[in-house]
């Protein structure tokens, strides 16, 4: 069997923790190449994965003979380095949030369709297992009209889970761009888009920077947003929660209401406005303590994609869409206006 070749691009947390022990998991995968511009990391990676260790991503990508590219870096640098990945003819997974900026975000998308190749970007939580039984519900009308919906992403923050703990780039604005709202927030954007199957038109937004020192990016945000159908919901990330993680989503329809990942036994509660009640075990939501034991899915979904020649379910565009909720939240705070979502 003919292996696809993969070089990685950044070994930190999320290289180590998701995208190299995922790839490495697949026959049909080898991983050629892993980059940091840190010297001993790169060679201390790449040696346990029988890889060559590089600290130029441009060599990386091109003398490696790679077919596929995984982006694990600081967000300003997703843009420029998926562009030039793609410019080179190959396939790329890039991490979230996609870009720092519609423009970015739209050359990723010019870049891909150009060189025929896939983008997709790393918004695990469609792959989660209640996450897809809940859009499939909604689907399926068992809910009736939606109304109201809140979900939640927060945690004690990225110094728990970077490699560079509390000196992480996660909390330059010139590295990250943005903290919580595109660390966490973005996700939970994807996610309500994907689990409702309608976008977004407008946005209302607070965020606050005043858990964390030595930071120049917020680590609070709620945002309520409108859906073009009418649904209206609260949306917040946080680095904040210093009891454990909550990435709770809770949808309220016309006949009952879901909540999904909110109980520590059951990963989905339907409960209708008839009495009944239904508790799914689907297996808990991949955690950042949960480390590599369980698999994404992303990476099997990108890897499928290209031997299957079939769209990501997560491409440019739909990275797009989540993206321009955070950024109009952003917008929002700054004005202290409501935004449209264009």
């Amino acid at each position: 069997m003919s292996q696809l070749k993969v070089a990685v691009i950044g070994a930190g947390s999320i290289a180590v923790h998701r995208h190299l022990p995922e790839y490495a998991q697949r026959e049909d995968v080898e991983i050629v190449a892993v980059c940091d511009i840190l010297k001993e990391r790169a060679e201390q990676v790449a040696e346990e994965y029988g890889a060559k260790a590089y600290t130029d991503y441009k060599e990386a990508i091109t003398e490696s003979g790679a077919d596929l590219v995984s982006v694990c870096l600081p967000n300003y640098l997703h843009a420029p380095v998926s562009i030039f990945a793609l410019e080179q003819g190959k396939h790329v997974l890039c991490e979230k949030p996609m870009a720092t900026s519609h423009e970015e975000a739209e050359q990723m998308i010019a870049a891909s369709k150009q060189a025929g190749k896939k983008l997709m970007i790393g918004h695990n939580q469609r792959f989660v297992a209640s996450h897809q039984k809940a859009r499939e519900i909604i689907a399926n009308g068992e809910l009736g009209r939606i109304y109201n919906f809140r979900t939640t992403f927060g945690h004690g923050g990225p110094e728990g889970w970077s490699v560079d703990g509390a000196d992480s780039w996660f909390f330059r604005k010139k590295e990250a761009f943005i903290g919580a709202l595109g660390d966490l927030g973005v996700h939970k954007a994807d996610l309500i888009r994907y689990i409702l199957g309608e976008e977004f038109t407008e946005v209302a937004a607070m965020v606050e920077s005043s858990a964390k020192k030595n930071s120049d990016v917020d680590d609070q945000a709620v945002s309520v947003l409108r859906s073009e159908s009418g649904v209206i919901g609260t949306l917040t990330a946080s680095w904040a929660y210093k009891g454990g993680e909550d990435n709770s989503t809770i949808i309220y329809g016309e006949k009952g209401n879901l909540r999904l990942e909110d109980d520590p036994a059951y990963s989905l509660i339907a409960s209708f406005t008839d009495g009944t009640r239904v508790n799914y075990e689907l297996g808990q939501i991949q955690t950042n303590d949960s480390g590599g034991q369980t698999s994404s899915g992303v990476v099997d979904h990108f890897v499928e994609s290209v031997l299957n020649d079939t769209e990501p379910l997560i491409n440019g565009e739909e990275g797009h869409k989540s993206l321009s909720i955070i950024l109009a939240a952003l917008e929002s705070n700054e004005t202290k206006k409501n935004v449209t979502i264009s």
